[in-house]
């Protein structure tokens, strides 16, 4: 049964397949406790709400008695750090290039699903991809499909760290794979060059200085000492995921929906300067970007202008100084401000 189940994901696009029992980390609710006291999730609430299922599995779904984690590839086709040093263009994180991997993943989760429940009909399952109380890498790490590196993210020897998960809890009881261990050695390459050093030790994050959180989960005004190290980051960062050496050995994205569209891939921080509400969910229908809004977005957007250099871009910044809502004009007048001593 495993061996077919395994085979079937594969066949059904999956990268990578592994099983763990739901009670492989004992130690989760404790580090989640321990990350949510020390503050380090930020606005996050949702981290620290349900934290008893979050923490245990077993208490999310009583029930199930094993977790199939399954592993989905984006690696990216260009080197993601090239569109860095194009101050004038916004550098958006790989994942959001493409359509939603939430639809994306989802769907390929319940083929697998419906599958298990045709070999087992007295089967059940629930499938879950990261909007649910899981936590999902220390999971996958239990199911041996990667670990988890220095810089928290999920990373394997023949997967590299460019990979969605996905997770489907289940009645059926099926034999664990072995755990994975770290194999990141020595390496500090991902904390070297997070630009607002968001790691305050190997293996931990403080999501307060990351700029994945600070442009997609920061609801507000950034920090101010923060706004000049986002760069031209729009919305995620990649840097630490970008130099990881296990990269050369990672695995090629398979789905076409998850390439990077091409409006997405460098687009001019000017033009996306312009969009309104309307325009806003128009061009990124379909894109995970959809949801933070127009407004937090163009928040950014006027940080990155403003961290260009070039005093002509603050052209592009005038209309919104006076914007209704007070972080983007706050966000544009800091921004023209920035530019003006530039000049």
């Amino acid at each position: 049964m495993k061996d077919r189940l395994k085979d079937f994901a594969l066949e059904a696009g999956f990268a990578k397949i592994g099983i763990c029992r739901p009670d492989a980390v004992p130690e989760m609710a404790e580090r989640l406790a321990t990350f949510v006291a020390d503050g380090r999730h930020g606005q996050m609430a949702w981290m620290a709400d349900r934290m008893q299922w979050r923490g245990d599995p077993t208490a999310l779904w009583p029930a199930a008695r094993s977790v199939i984690m399954l592993a989905e590839v984006y690696t990216p086709d260009h080197d993601p750090l090239a569109v860095l040093d194009e101050r004038d263009r916004a550098a958006i994180s790989v994942y959001a290039q493409g359509r939603d991997y939430h639809d994306v993943v989802k769907k390929r989760l319940k083929v697998v699903g419906r599958w298990l429940i045709d070999q087992v009909p007295e089967a059940e399952i629930k499938v879950f991809v990261d909007t649910a109380p899981v936590m999902e890498k220390p999971l996958a790490q239990a199911a041996g499909l990667g670990w988890q590196g220095k810089h928290t993210n999920l990373l394997g020897r023949d997967l590299g760290n460019w990979v969605f998960l996905g997770a489907i809890f289940t009645t059926v009881v099926l034999e664990p794979d072995t755990p994975e261990i770290s194999h990141c050695g020595s390496c500090t390459a991902c904390l070297d060059i997070c630009p607002t050093q968001a790691f305050p030790a190997p293996y931990q994050l403080d999501a307060r200085r990351c700029i994945s959180y600070l442009t997609i989960e920061h609801k507000g005004p950034v920090d101010p000492d923060l706004r000049g190290l986002m760069g031209n980051r729009i919305y995620g960062c990649d840097d630490c995921l970008a130099v990881c050496p296990w990269n050369k050995f990672a695995a090629s994205g398979r789905d076409a929906r998850l390439a990077a569209r091409d409006d997405l891939l460098a687009p001019p921080l000017a033009e996306l300067a312009q969009l309104d509400d309307a325009a806003f969910r128009a061009r990124f229908a379909g894109s995970p970007i959809k949801r933070i809004g127009r407004d937090r977005f163009v928040r950014n957007v006027a940080y990155a202008l403003g961290n260009s250099g070039d005093p002509a871009m603050a052209a592009h910044l005038s209309h919104l100084v006076d914007d209704p809502d007070a972080t983007v004009a706050d966000a544009a007048r800091w921004a023209v401000l920035r530019l003006q001593r530039a000049g």
